[in-house]
């Protein structure tokens, strides 16, 4: 496809996306006291509508912008191993939301790490 017809083409592409991709929950790792916690944050329609992680509810902070902290060890514990992503349920509203990368894998301490120059 020529470049005028993809750049033609881009309006109608960002219409054909739904409007759920908007409203779907983010995650990034943050520090919780002594240990490490993942920030789970969305939108909701409701402050009353209740939200859970891999079918576990949790408790909200904030309004119809909710924000979750949730110990990585409690995420471990509710998800398999090397998990990618999350399932995250919020009014009835089932996301999938990608974990950051390398988090559920083995605990691994980096003993050396070499950088070459070529």
């Amino acid at each position: 496809m020529t470049r005028i017809a993809m750049l033609a083409l881009s309006p109608l592409l960002a219409l054909s996306t739904p409007a759920a991709a908007a409203d779907a929950p983010d995650t990034r790792l943050v520090q919780c006291g002594s240990q490490s916690c993942l920030l789970v944050s969305g939108r909701r329609a409701d402050n009353a509508v209740p939200v859970s992680i891999n079918g576990h509810e949790v408790a909200t902070s904030g309004a119809r912008r909710w924000r979750a902290r949730v110990p990585v060890a409690t995420i471990r514990s509710w998800s398999l191993p090397y998990a990618q992503s999350i399932s995250i349920t919020v009014a009835e509203t089932a996301y999938d939301a990608r974990l950051p990368v390398g988090m559920l894998g083995p605990k691994r301490d980096l003993a050396l790490l070499v950088v070459r120059v070529k």
